[in-house]
């Protein structure tokens, strides 16, 4: 597997470095589109509405709200702080039960990125040991997102939530119609669950369209039905992500200085709550880790890498991202145009 990014959970004043991986991954078999006459890779061009075909370091984004439109430039979003963060912020520990899995969107591996993983394990012990949920907010792809910390085997698993605001409320007139259900009829459901009950294996379930449909084409170049694409292709490098981890820390001296601050909050009622509207607590003592690194659906515009400077002696070392091999561009007979990403 390859690292999306790679940055660290801010636990109390407690500092995990990670690295971030998906997963999941769709087995969906790879279409795309040819021009029926000769066979040709259909290609997409940035045209504006002018006619003029456009380069993408030419592209900026903007909103309409109907009557109005607004330009962002990539300065514009170089001044919203979220997009600069790397750190997986743990904002509060919740009931696992009080989580509503309806919320749940991908779900990424949390892989260790220390000399020593001590700290990643005490993390991955007390959410075990408590059953709680660790509430984080963290940004990737330049988005502020809503998440999870929870265990999955032996690895933390991070779990992206929708917005409280994103779910939608199941407002059916017909479900409020009273309907009478005999106990005859529940006692007859009841016997078909219990005749259908077994244990969830998902290997024993499997895409049967995707199947065949990967048993046509392999029947289609058996028979020698197939053109030369090669050159309709390109090649991505895969990145070195492999470097040393950061220092060890001091994992009692950073949690005891985390109880003895939440406790100094409460006794002088001046800590708050936080809150699920992108704000983030301002602790100067906690210190970012390792530098973000997103995938190859970030734009091609500079980001800018920050990462928090530390006060505390329990930071951990920064350490300098590896260097990402640009992607090499397979020739082609026509120019090809990447589709503008939204």
């Amino acid at each position: 597997m390859r690292s999306i990014w790679k940055g660290s959970i801010a636990f109390g004043l407690v500092n995990v470095p990670i690295k971030v991986y998906a997963a999941t991954e769709t087995h969906d078999v790879s279409l795309h589109q040819v021009h029926d006459e000769d066979k040709g890779r259909i290609r997409y061009k940035r045209v504006c509405e002018f006619g003029h075909e456009v380069e993408y370091a030419d592209i900026q984004r903007a909103y309409d709200d109907g009557d109005k439109t607004v330009v962002l430039t990539a300065d514009d979003f170089k001044q919203l702080p979220e997009e600069q963060s790397h750190e997986i912020e743990v904002l509060e520990f919740v009931p696992v039960e009080q989580v509503d899995p309806m919320m749940f969107e991908k779900s990424y591996y949390l892989e260790p990125d220390s000399r020593s993983p001590k700290a990643y394990v005490l993390l991955r012990e007390t959410l075990a040991k408590t059953d709680r949920l660790a509430i984080v907010q963290f940004t990737l792809r330049q988005k502020t997102r809503l998440g999870v910390l929870r265990v999955n085997d032996d690895v933390i698993l991070l779990q992206g939530l929708l917005w409280g605001d994103e779910v939608r409320a199941a407002d059916f007139t017909a479900l409020d119609a009273s309907v009478k259900v005999s106990a005859t009829e529940l006692k007859m459901s009841s016997s078909l669950v219990d005749s259908m009950s077994t244990d969830f294996d998902p290997d024993r379930y499997t895409d049967e369209y995707q199947a065949e449909l990967q048993q046509l084409i392999d029947a289609k170049l058996e028979a020698g039905d197939d053109i030369d694409t090669e050159k309709t292709f390109g090649e991505r490098a895969e990145d070195d992500d492999e470097g040393e981890g950061g220092d060890v820390i001091d994992l009692m001296a950073a949690l005891r200085a985390s109880v003895d601050k939440k406790r100094s909050r409460s006794s002088s009622g001046s800590s708050s709550r936080p809150g699920g509207t992108g704000s983030r607590s301002s602790s100067g003592s906690r210190s970012s880790s390792g530098s973000a690194k997103d995938d190859d659906e970030q734009p091609a515009a500079k980001k800018p890498a920050a990462a928090k400077a530390s006060s505390s002696s329990s930071s951990t070392t920064k350490k300098t991202p590896a260097k990402k091999t640009p992607a090499k561009k397979a020739p082609a007979k026509k120019p090809a145009a990447k589709k503008q990403a939204s």
